[in-house]
């Protein structure tokens, strides 16, 4: 068995905002492992500014990992700790090197294009004309749960865009989901989450910068529309810590990505304690390519979730590969009549 690894850069097929800034690129890296003439590819989805593993040594410790490639998936994990996006990488790698083929990680009614993923449509941060004209779109194409970015420009315009929506579609309508990416101070959060509870919305997402517990605690106790941490579960890695996290914290839902989260092994951590202690959850990728998403979406069907995930963002680059990944009516599909097309 031998493995390999390699860098590339998507392309994104417009500038796209959050509260931390416009990305017009994403960086990602592969790990390839080869054995008995079988090919095994899995992503590590590192996002630059918010993974933990955004670290100088980052490509060293691939490196480590492809050289270290004989000692198996378990243990690569155990020692890939702190490196969650490689974790996800090398348990992706190791699923596709023993399956069927390198994209078929786990067989299922939605591989076999029998069953689809019900997802949310995302609406990137921009100028009001611009979220409206998303929001349209969305609509348009089916979707029945969307989520914006807010935190970016005018608050009394993003209250304004929630309005719009909801003088056409009510609730029952219409699922919406908001996510601050910590853009709101801890004094302002507060009056800021009673103004959105008006729109009826189903959650925000860390309406405040991590690692700010004792106030995040009170938000917890005291908001009018459900909250959801996001942010919050990066860099929280032993099943000790998580478990004391959402015991001190009790938020209503978590959001879980594996690739900063530690993989799969990481995520059904987070799972298995939010079911203990009776909080909400879904999945959400990271910005990764096809091969990620596709990973991640497999997986993820196989949890039984009924909530609309997170995995519509296949579409955002102008060089992702060609996969059966495909999004219709507000639902992530895989279409068995398209190939997949990898050059790595």
């Amino acid at each position: 068995m031998k493995s390999s690894y390699k860098k590339h850069i998507l392309k994104f097929k417009r500038p796209s905002g959050t509260s931390r800034g416009v990305m017009n690129e994403k960086e990602t890296w592969f790990i390839i492992i080869e054995k008995d003439g079988k090919r095994g590819i899995g992503e590590c989805g590192l996002l630059r500014g918010l993974s933990i593993d955004d670290r100088p040594d980052y490509e060293e410790k691939i490196h480590w990992a492809c050289e270290n490639i004989h000692l198996g998936e378990e243990v690569l994990w155990k020692e890939l700790i702190e490196f969650p996006s490689i974790q996800f990488g090398v348990e992706a790698a190791f699923r596709s090197l023993g399956s069927e083929t390198p994209y078929l990680l786990f067989p299922s009614a939605f591989t076999k294009g029998e069953e689809d993923i019900a997802i949310n449509g995302l609406v990137w941060m921009g100028g009001e004309a611009y979220m409206k004209q998303q929001i349209d779109d969305k609509l348009a194409n089916g979707f029945n749960c969307i989520k914006l970015k807010i935190g970016a420009i005018d608050f009394e315009k993003e209250l304004g865009l929630l309005r719009f929506i909801r003088s056409s579609f009510s609730a029952k309508e219409i699922e919406i989901r908001v996510d601050a990416n910590g853009a709101f101070t801890e004094n302002e959060a507060l009056d800021k989450l009673r103004q959105l509870s008006a729109f009826q919305l189903h959650s925000i997402e860390q309406p405040i910068r991590q690692h700010q517990i004792e106030a995040m605690t009170r938000l917890c106790k005291d908001t009018p529309l459900p909250i959801a941490l996001d942010e919050e579960l990066i860099g929280v890695f032993s099943f000790t810590e998580k478990e004391a996290l959402l015991q001190k914290i009790q938020p209503q839902y978590i959001i879980l990505k594996p690739s900063l989260v530690g993989g799969f092994h990481g995520t059904q951590e987070w799972i298995d304690l939010a079911e203990r202690y009776n909080i909400g959850w879904w999945v959400t990728s990271a910005l990764e390519s096809n091969i990620g998403l596709n990973a991640i979406a497999q997986w993820t069907f196989l949890q039984n979730s009924p909530m609309p995930q997170g995995l519509g963002t296949g579409a955002l680059y102008t060089n992702n590969f060609d996969s059966p990944l495909v999004v219709k009516n507000g639902k992530l599909c895989y279409d068995t009549k398209l190939e997949w097309i990898v050059s790595l």
